[in-house]
């Protein structure tokens, strides 16, 4: 194992004194493993907390700012934060209209962020939880029970971060967020395993001549394991699942392609130019376009494919200024 870390199990502290020092737009708690904005909204508006097991940068920690997130709680790589975490978050960022948890339908994260909803309602904080679940490769997986929460979570979190930054009502942000999420679905694929610090060794064994279909963001097993092809039936294979399973014609579409963290950007554009004229060919209108590292899993290459079926309204909370480390325009 080469990596640019000190210890393994120094991997996320040492990366939150990084995120510290390059960010000054951020404040970070190390205590908690809570990523702030440095300035908090204003008063009488939804706060929007998420988080997730590291590893999957920039989501979750690099969706923090203007336009998107109050904060975000960073686990373990991939293990869920703990209620403890979301708890603290939930409590420092309610400006009183009540806190949204954004969760990826992961057992582990759906569990503590509704324990940790519990807990803050108690100290008197409204909150509500949208959980993302727009994989199509599984019903279940090792991880889940029905579908994992992916690429759309990305999507979301900007869109219903608009929305709470014009000072829509929980819920209003509520109602919006899961719209969202059953307008979207994302298919994913793998050339390669990840590596966990901890673990010092590829996750899974993937021969040379092969790829993962449907690949876990965790490194969980996918559809099938099939013969490694080039970039025209890669695409077709990540595109075809997602049409099969909602109608996308009628009106705009936003598509976002994601490497996984080992693949290189002349790859991805390489490979969505071939996902674009799939859907173009489909008859699927795509008004918005999303390409680069946004959703990972950790150095694993591959990519993923995420079609979120749009409308006017998303179209401009989409466009709407956005200013974090992963995602900025308008500001």
């Amino acid at each position: 194992m080469k990596k640019l870390i000190n210890k393994p199990e120094d991997v996320v502290a040492d990366a939150l004194t990084g995120v510290a020092a390059a960010c000054p737009e951020l404040r970070v708690d190390h205590q908690h493993r809570v990523i702030y904005r440095a300035e908090p909204k204003a008063t009488g508006k939804v706060a929007l907390v998420s988080g997730g097991g590291s590893g999957h940068e920039p989501m979750h920690g690099g969706f923090v700012g203007t336009g998107m997130l109050d904060a975000a709680c960073c686990g373990e790589v991939f293990t869920s934060p703990t209620p403890d975490q979301m708890v603290e978050a939930t409590t420092v960022v309610d400006r009183g209209a009540g806190v949204l948890h954004v969760v990826k339908n992961y057992t582990g994260d759906v569990m503590n962020f509704e324990m940790a909803g519990e807990l803050a309602a108690d100290s008197g904080v409204r909150v509500e939880a949208v959980v993302t679940d727009d994989d199509v490769a599984v019903e279940d997986s090792t991880w889940t029970a029905g579908r994992r929460g992916v690429g759309v979570t990305v999507l979301l979190e900007k869109i219903v971060g608009a929305a709470a930054e014009e000072g829509r009502d929980l819920d209003d942000v509520v109602a919006l967020a899961r719209r969202i999420n059953a307008q979207g679905r994302s298919m994913g694929m793998a050339l390669t395993s990840c590596t966990v610090p901890s673990a010092g060794k590829p996750t899974f064994d993937l021969p040379e001549d092969q790829m993962e279909m449907g690949v876990g963001i965790h490194g969980e097993p996918g559809r099938r394991r099939v013969p490694l092809a080039g970039a025209a039936e890669i695409a077709e294979q990540l595109v075809d699942p997602i049409l099969a399973d909602l109608d996308f014609q009628g009106g705009p579409s936003i598509v976002m392609l994601s490497g996984l963290g080992g693949t290189p950007l002349i790859e991805l554009y390489l490979l969505y130019g071939e996902v674009s004229m799939l859907l173009e060919m489909a008859g699927v209108q795509v008004a918005r376009t999303l390409v680069g590292n946004y959703i990972t899993s950790l150095d694993m290459a591959g990519a993923s494919v995420t079609v979120l079926k749009a409308d006017d309204e998303l179209l401009r909370l989409w466009d709407a200024p956005v200013k974090t480390a992963g995602l900025r325009w308008g500001l």
